[in-house]
């Protein structure tokens, strides 16, 4: 992403992102205002992380010793989304420490340049058991890495 003239980020586009996940749309999403409510953009944020992470990082959810919790999100609404529209989110990795992750996130309209939303999701590793930070698993590393930015 780069800068404008006015100093504020440019919005992302479809090309800063490394995975895509179609999510489809529910009646129950929309609000009465009939667009998605913003409480299910976070909802989809989630489903397209951990997608990438059971199919490519060994994310075992059920009885993993190790597990992502979220420590902090952020989402930025440029766009509404209502039902029935498809969304499809991309993800990308913005930056890996020893046990935290940090996510970007963006969310479009099926078939559509425009990002409706953006914004990052911060996981950290903990040990099931003692909810004690551990470092990322390797194989949950290696598939960070593989949609890491290059920014």
């Amino acid at each position: 992403m780069t800068g404008e003239p006015d100093g504020k980020p440019a919005e992302p586009t479809r090309a800063d992102y490394r995975h895509f996940l179609e999510i489809p749309t529910r009646w129950m999403d929309n609000d009465v205002y009939g667009h998605v409510n913003n409480v299910e953009y976070y909802s989809y944020f989630d489903t397209v992380v951990n997608q990438y992470l059971i199919e490519n990082g060994g994310l075992d959810y059920l009885t993993g010793e190790t597990v992502g919790f979220v420590v902090e999100t952020r989402c930025a609404y440029k766009r509404p989304i209502a039902f029935p529209d498809v969304v499809e989110a991309g993800i990308r990795v913005a930056r890996i420490g020893t046990s935290s992750v940090t996510y970007e996130v963006g969310l479009f309209k099926k078939g559509q340049a425009e990002i409706c939303a953006f914004g990052h999701f911060v996981h950290v590793y903990v040990d099931r058991a003692t909810n004690k930070s551990v470092p990322i698993p390797d194989q949950a590393r290696a598939a960070m890495e593989a949609i890491k930015s290059a920014s």
